[in-house]
């Protein structure tokens, strides 16, 4: 299989970020056009993705190289570097044209359409499990029964969806400025559809689809969630999810694992699917347009990386991989979420899972109403007809979605020995405190650094998505090195800890106000003409050393999750998602067999190295006299 270049299969770094607030005063330049309802009345005045100067780049770009290679090469990239940048070098043209895009009207962001079509819409393998994220809710004590926990989910859901679809919703601030909202026009009523060389989203009216697709034993119904102009209620939502537990008696053919192919593969049996029947498209559109999916799985997962695999990928069947919203709800009432990243990043889905929870937990909404109408459509079947190719490619599908799920290995570390309230004692970020942790397990299990990633968010633009935060610098590996030799004294490691902090924080912040290294030179590159000589910046190896994500990282965090996560993006890689907590943390491991058990070890053996470190520098409570 073929690995993704791009990092941004990482759903984005959230940490306070969808704290919404009503207005306060805002600097100048942000305008409300009260016209376009309050979730997109600051869309037009957001600034535009900057394009960074070429010598900012050069040496950002050379500062993160330094940690990661050898005298010599390192002197090599110096060379390429400084030819790209010359007064006559390649970089000055591409430069030239990258700012002219920028500037260009129709263009809103230089790097959105490239960027949505490189990272993903052209990228060819599966989105399960390179590209599809998860959410591992907590336990819902009240609703173990399944249609219970599904239809107070669902309502929940709704409500969300009526802000969002009638504009409403408050917009997110990140330091206080109101960020981008428009990839929420891709939450509900859309999907993805596979195509050659590259996949395409379609939306669907609201106001003509309002129904679920609620999906058992790879059987697919519509459940209406409006009825004579009325939303079902919760009593109502529970009786249709019942009714879907009698009529899916018996497991149907699997069309939903054709999702899980090779884009290409998918494109294909698409076409022998459309080609067997004419209901077929009718079935297709159906599913397509359904306001959000609710997967009623036929599994009861207990641990924490029962629930992972559950939520992440479950058995490559009951499921529809292309639609960026599906719950998934368990026999045993344990629930979860995955999403479809082509559209839309980590950050909406977590703050409707976090709205999702927060109103069920909180009691917010009313789901006590008992009526339920007489005159309720009864859930509609939407039916395919599997001939023996379609059968054919289904069986395909599975072998070839098995054979995938095989390779990875998954581990969960909960490590409940402190969290976000200690590490604001010691006075650090707590992102760029857990980063540290991140790099000291991998230099505990392999002796070394190696390339680094970490979403960083720049929805503070128009159309913003991410940018890369490269995390290995030279002060970090000097932190691990010292911190694994036992020769240097405390107060050393402890001032190396800090340097450490400072740089993640520098680059973090340059990443989240656009001035990251990867995306311009990605742009750059786009703009090389089809017979132009690459320059020799991109032919070095170090480039594309540098970017090989060994590490892809990115936190998410959430008192109403107990997991979340994605996969490592190189087969020499690990994807560790993790969340930061009052009093605990949670990472998710994954890799093709590298030991994700064992790196869940020393991720714990660092949290805690690192604590006894920082504990004596706490100043001792002034005992009362």
């Amino acid at each position: 299989m073929g690995q993704p270049t791009s990092a941004a299969i990482t759903p984005l770094r959230i940490s306070a970020m969808a704290q919404t607030r009503k207005n306060s005063s805002l600097p100048a330049g942000y305008v409300e056009d009260k016209s376009k309802g309050p979730m997109l009345r600051f869309q037009e005045s957001l600034p535009r993705l900057p394009v960074p100067t070429l010598e900012e780049t050069a040496a950002r770009y050379y500062q993160s190289l330094k940690p990661l290679l050898s005298p010599q090469e390192l002197e090599n990239s110096k060379k390429a570097i400084d030819a790209f940048i010359a007064p006559n070098g390649p970089g000055r043209k591409l430069q030239e044209k990258l700012v002219a895009r920028r500037e260009d009207p129709k263009h809103k962001n230089w790097l959105y359409e490239w960027w949505n079509d490189a990272a993903y819409l052209s990228y060819r393998d599966p989105v399960v499990p390179y590209v599809s994220y998860f959410y591992s809710h907590r336990d819902d004590r009240r609703r173990r029964d399944p249609a219970k926990r599904a239809a107070a989910i669902t309502t929940a859901a709704l409500e969300f969806k009526k802000m969002v679809d009638q504009g409403t919703l408050e917009p997110e601030y990140m330091k206080k400025l109101p960020i981008c909202m428009d990839s929420y026009k891709w939450m509900f009523n859309a999907s993805r559809v596979a195509a050659k060389p590259a996949d395409y989203p379609v939306k669907f009216s609201a106001d003509e689809h309002k129904y679920i697709l609620a999906i058992r034993k790879n059987q697919f119904y519509k459940i209406y969630h409006e009825v004579g102009g009325k939303q079902l209620n919760t009593a109502e939502l529970e009786q249709a999810f019942k009714r879907v537990y009698e009529l899916a008696a018996s497991r149907a053919p699997a069309v939903g694992a054709l999702t899980s192919e090779n884009r290409d593969v998918w494109t294909d049996a698409r076409a022998t699917l459309l080609s067997a029947d004419p209901k077929n498209a009718k079935a297709l559109e159906a599913i397509e347009a359904s306001s959000f999916v609710v997967c009623l799985d036929d599994a009861a997962p207990v641990t924490l990386e029962e629930r992972a695999h559950q939520y992440w990928h479950g058995d490559g069947q009951n499921r529809w991989y292309d639609k960026p919203l599906q719950f998934i709800v368990n026999d045993n009432g344990t629930s979860g979420f995955m999403g479809e990243h082509s559209m839309m990043d980590g950050t909406p889905t977590h703050r409707l899972n976090d709205f999702v929870n927060d109103v069920i937990f909180n009691n917010k909404l009313d789901f006590s109403d008992p009526s339920v109408r007489s005159n309720l459509p009864e859930p509609e079947a939407v039916k395919f007809n599997v001939t023996k190719e379609v059968q054919a490619e289904i069986d395909r599908a599975i072998t070839d979605f098995n054979n995938v799920i095989g390779q990875h290995q998954l581990a969960v570390q909960a490590f409940q020995g402190y969290g976000k309230g200690l590490i604001k004692k010691f006075k650090c970020s707590p992102d760029a405190y857990v980063q540290m942790i991140i790099q000291l397990a991998y230099y505990k299990m392999y002796g070394k650094n190696r390339p680094t990633y970490e979403s960083a968010a720049t929805r503070r633009f128009q159309q913003g998505r991410t940018e890369t935060c490269r995390s290995v610098s030279e002060a970090s590996v000097a932190f691990c090195k010292a911190a694994n030799d036992a020769s240097v004294d405390d107060k050393t490691k402890v001032e190396l800890f800090r340097k450490a902090i400072d740089s993640h924080l520098e680059y973090i912040s340059a990443a989240s106000d656009g001035k990251g290294v990867d995306r311009h030179l990605f742009g750059l590159k786009r703009l090389l003409e089809p017979n132009q000589e690459v320059p020799a910046l991109y032919q070095d190896p170090a480039y594309g050393y540098s970017s090989s994500w060994y590490l892809s990282t990115s936190q998410l965090s959430s008192e109403f999750f107990n997991g979340y996560g994605w996969s490592q993006v190189i087969d020499q890689g690990f994807g560790i998602a993790y969340m930061i907590n009052e009093n605990s943390l949670n990472f998710n491991i994954v890799s093709k067999g590298l030991g994700s058990d064992r790196m869940s070890y020393y991720l714990n053996e660092a949290a805690n190295d690192l604590r006894d470190l920082l504990i004596p520098t706490l100043e001792a409570p002034k005992s009362k006299l």
